[in-house]
């Protein structure tokens, strides 16, 4: 075959490609290329942590994170899964590492072609988590989350407290672990038992707080200070991390203030 021909198929193959459908490709590559098996739910044990056969095989879905038993909104993520997966027939798809650091698998849950994982953020029964960085799936969980918000349900519910839009995030140095919120309003806000969490399990409650109108606060993380407009994270050495991670700050009652991702 003769040069100009190769490169004449060559700008045909370039040209087909560009003519494609994103999303289609996307989702091919996805199907072709991920690793996947199946397996049939014997047991939900939480709201992102599944027990399937054969060989009772414990599956921790990637992508979420739902709230600890006993927390709002636990069980109503578990009696999703429930009654959408509980002994279905489902296929698991594969990211990264396929399993963790206490032995369960790592998977994306499908039934009738539709990412659980996914549908599990958008209902706002969990907010998307990836500690091992994004991978070919973030896009989607993040505009779950955002059309989760959209509806304003669960996790989603914008906060009803009279502070909630007096309390804006100033600062978010996620490298020294320095959060920095100010208080626009004039008058002051109590924020005790408000609470900041990361994508995962970290978790930090204010003790008896008040920021003063058109005031401003720190929360540090591993350095302790005697300064009364500054809290000290105790028990963490780090808590934001290096592959990107999501700032979410709710009320007493589990509302949420604002959220902040990098």
């Amino acid at each position: 075959m003769s040069k100009s021909r190769k490169i004449k198929i060559l700008i045909f193959l370039v040209l087909l490609l560009l003519g494609l459908n994103y999303n289609s490709v996307d989702d091919f590559l996805k199907n072709t290329f991920v690793e996947k098996e199946t397996g049939v739910v014997e047991r939900i044990i939480d709201g992102d942590t599944i027990v399937i056969s054969p060989g009772e095989v414990h599956v921790r879905m990637l992508g979420i994170n739902t709230p600890e038993k006993g927390e709002k909104y636990s069980s109503s993520a578990k009696d999703f899964l429930e009654r959408v997966i509980l002994n279905k027939t489902i296929e698991l798809k594969f990211g990264k590492d396929k399993t963790d650091m206490y032995g369960r698998t790592l998977a994306y849950i499908f039934y009738n072609n539709a990412n659980v994982n996914l549908e599990l953020v958008d209902e706002g029964f969990a907010n998307f988590y990836f500690p091992q960085g994004r991978d070919v799936y973030y896009d989607k969980f993040v505009k779950a989350w955002e059309h989760c918000l959209e509806n304003n349900q669960n996790l989603c519910k914008k906060s009803e407290n009279v502070c909630a839009n007096c309390i804006k995030l100033k600062g978010f140095d996620n490298e020294k672990e320095v959060i920095v919120f100010e208080n626009i309003c004039g008058f002051a806000c109590n924020l005790t038992k408000w609470g900041i969490k990361d994508e995962g399990r970290k978790n930090f409650v204010f003790p008896n707080f008040i920021l003063n109108a058109n005031n401003e606060m720190r929360v540090i993380v591993g350095n302790k200070s005697d300064n009364s407009n500054e809290l000290f994270w105790k028990g963490e050495t780090y808590v934001w991390t290096k592959t990107g991670d999501t700032l979410f700050l709710r009320d007493d009652e589990k509302g949420l203030v604002l959220w902040k991702n990098y």
